[in-house]
């Protein structure tokens, strides 16, 4: 099983940096044809656009996998250690229920927006909304992946299997 976690996450980073590679490629590209040769690709801000949108939403899970997120701990670090882990059980529910929310909502804006294209690039708007329910259901496989953990002692898996403490001294 750690294994197929381990292969998951880096399929994850390795489309995250390839992502973040291409928009830079694609920018860096726009700007020295523009200073050179006094004209740009007209479709370089845009697929750029979208790359981010892909980026974020793929890089959200990772980012939640290493407690990347805002993390407001002042009940956490108040209350006693059982507390604690009955808080954690709750805001894990809380965010599973949220992110499943969340892939239906992008479902259903992906299939409303499937007829419209981009203006320069010509794709359909259903490959750019796409972003928000796989990147959804990405959080909610590494929220599951680390909710056994997070909730026992407020740790987050980091590589290696390693684990460190929850932001802001919050550990129970």
């Amino acid at each position: 099983m750690r294994r197929i976690e381990r292969i998951f996450v880096s399929l994850n980073e390795l489309a995250v940096i390839g992502l973040l590679g291409s928009m830079t490629l694609i920018v860096g590209a726009n700007v020295a044809l523009r200073y050179t040769t006094n004209h740009s690709l007209p479709w370089a801000d845009e697929a750029a656009r979208y790359l981010m949108i892909w980026m974020t939403f793929l890089g959200a899970g990772l980012a939640l996998r290493m407690g990347g997120h805002v993390a407001i701990t002042n009940l956490h670090d108040f209350i006693g250690t059982r507390s604690q882990q009955i808080l954690r059980a709750a805001i894990v529910l809380v965010l599973l229920i949220f992110f499943a929310f969340m892939v239906y909502v992008g479902w259903q804006y992906m299939q409303r927006a499937r007829f419209q294209q981009t203006p320069a690039l010509r794709l359909s708007f259903q490959y750019v909304y796409a972003a928000m329910p796989v990147g959804f259901s990405l959080l909610i496989v590494h929220l599951l992946l680390i909710a056994k953990p997070f909730i026992q002692a407020g740790l987050y898996k980091q590589e290696q299997g390693a684990s460190d403490a929850a932001p802001g001294a919050a550990n129970g």
